[in-house]
């Protein structure tokens, strides 16, 4: 059974003080403490991309108000917030994982990482949106993501970007699958449906009392999901029957409804139980968000406008519902075990089978900013999520995590405010104690190198005069304390920075 614990921080607001104002990776996540806890603990991603374009999907931004309401049924409410992917260890000591609207695909280790932690007793929250709510404009959106694959380019997962992009450490050990549907049972639809207001609600005993109190349910453009497996898969909420293309969003790319709505359109929320562990599947980010986001666009730095869903409807009540549910050990691990009726499979359109799908339009919808990678935080707007974490007044920095001695760990190397578009090598790292005794070991080139400095690095700068990449080293096992990590060219030293071994 998954270890479940309440975790400590120093950092802390609690409800109805001011939220925390931390810029990036680095700095202490933010944490809503109940007024009286019930001893359980919720984890809320943001790692892949909350914060991209219009979106603030954090605990101390536009999702405060859901963090709040979590929190005041006596739950710990924390933000998931590191640099490097998300591992079974991150997850287990909590009850519940909400994973908002993620906009960079998930690594194969990361997706592993949450089904070990399913099975073995945690439950995960998925909140998709409508297909192309592409934030960060890097053809992928969150039920692609979720789902495990890119619409229209299952065999290539990083179909259309530039060399850079499909280098980049975001991409790296991201691969296409039928994940969701094969270990959850459900599929998150690539429809878009306008502004609805659900009612047809499962209220028997197979909806576990998580819709006790719900008769209407909100949706401002969001998708449906496709019941693969009704053995470990429910639908819970559905969208109106009688839908027609009036009722697609906007700016959907294809037909948008793709069953004219009521069951055969799919679930709006779903469950599914897996192993000793649950899942919860919502189709729109509207239900969840208000209206106070906290950070500026990171594309260009203006001022986001989120939309203040959450006390609309039923909305509010079924959110806690759901967290309440996933939260509870149930020791069945499928809903036929569970002897329920059971849904009856989705109906599926042939561009719906993930190796046959088809993308209707070319990505990405818009054009980036010339300046902004999605992939490189050196390249974010100040005022956003992670943009202090690579600037530099210096000309060079290294972003650092919490450093383990004898564990392996990636720090970021940036060059900053150099001459644009120039290659700057023999580049080397070397991390030393106070007594200077040479502790770092680099992985390069398939290999850890021998303690002392690493083999060689060359970086190229941007028109900007900027350039990163990743390093991945360890520090000599049992040797803690103060220590100091330095870049040099060449036999010249050119910048050092201090931190701390635990």
């Amino acid at each position: 059974m998954i270890k479940k614990a309440v975790i400590a921080t120093m950092t802390t607001f609690m409800l109805g003080t001011p939220a925390l104002y931390a810029e990036t990776y680095n700095d202490q996540a933010p944490v809503i403490n109940p007024a009286v806890s019930n001893g359980q603990s919720v984890l809320v991603d943001n790692t892949h991309g909350q914060t991209a374009g219009a979106a603030d999907w954090v605990i101390d931004g536009a999702f405060s108000d859901f963090g709040r309401g979590v929190a005041a049924k006596g739950y710990q409410v924390k933000e998931l917030r590191k640099k490097t992917a998300v591992t079974y260890e991150d997850l287990a000591p909590y009850d519940v994982f909400v994973i908002p609207e993620a906009n960079i695909p998930f690594k194969q280790s990361e997706q592993d990482a949450i089904l070990k932690y399913v099975k073995e007793g945690g439950s995960v929250f998925f909140i998709a949106d409508h297909y192309n709510a592409d934030r960060n404009l890097n053809r992928y959106d969150s039920s692609e993501i979720f789902n495990g694959y890119r619409r229209g380019a299952y065999g290539a997962p990083a179909k259309g970007m530039t060399a850079e992009e499909a280098q980049s450490v975001r991409m790296s050990g991201v691969t296409s699958s039928d994940w969701l549907s094969n270990n959850f049972g459900v599929r998150f639809r690539y429809n878009a449906l306008s502004d609805l207001v659900a009612t047809d609600i499962v209220k028997d005993a197979g909806a576990f009392g998580i819709t006790a109190g719900i008769n209407s349910v909100a949706m401002h453009a969001g998708s449906t999901i496709a019941l693969t497996n009704p053995d470990i898969a429910k639908g819970l909420v559905y969208v109106p029957s009688g839908l027609t293309t009036a009722d697609k969003w906007g700016p959907a790319v294809d037909q948008g409804v793709y069953f004219g709505g009521g069951k055969d359109e799919g679930a709006y929320v779903a469950i599914s139980k897996v192993g000793l562990g649950k899942a919860a599947f919502i189709g729109d980010s509207s239900m969840v968000e208000d209206a106070t986001p906290k950070y500026l666009r990171e594309d260009n730095g203006q001022t986001k406008k989120t939309y203040d869903g959450y006390k609309e409807q039923d909305d509010s009540t079924l959110l806690t519902n759901i967290v309440s549910w996933l939260s509870r050990d149930e020791s069945y691990t499928s809903f036929k075990e569970k002897g329920l009726t059971l849904d009856q499979a989705s109906p599926i359109l042939s561009f719906e089978v993930p190796a046959a799908s088809t993308e209707p339009a070319t990505e990405p919808w818009s054009t980036p900013a010339a300046t902004y990678k999605w992939y490189d935080e050196s390249t974010f707007k100040q005022g956003s999520y992670g943009y202090s974490s690579l600037v530099s007044s210096t000309g060079y920095d290294f972003v650092l995590p919490v450093v383990t001695n004898g564990q392996s760990f990636n720090t970021t190397l940036v060059l900053n405010g150099l001459t644009p578009n120039t290659t700057y090598n023999d580049l080397k790292v070397g991390i030393y104690n106070t007594a200077g005794t040479q502790l770092g070991s680099f992985y390069m080139n398939n290999q850890w190198s021998a303690v002392g400095y690493s083999p060689a690095v060359t970086l190229t700068t941007d028109a900007r005069g900027s350039a990163s990449t990743v390093i991945t080293a360890k520090t000599t096992k049992g040797i803690t304390g103060n220590a100091n990590i330095r870049l040099k060219r060449g036999t010249s030293s050119l910048y050092t920075e201090a931190f701390t071994i635990k």
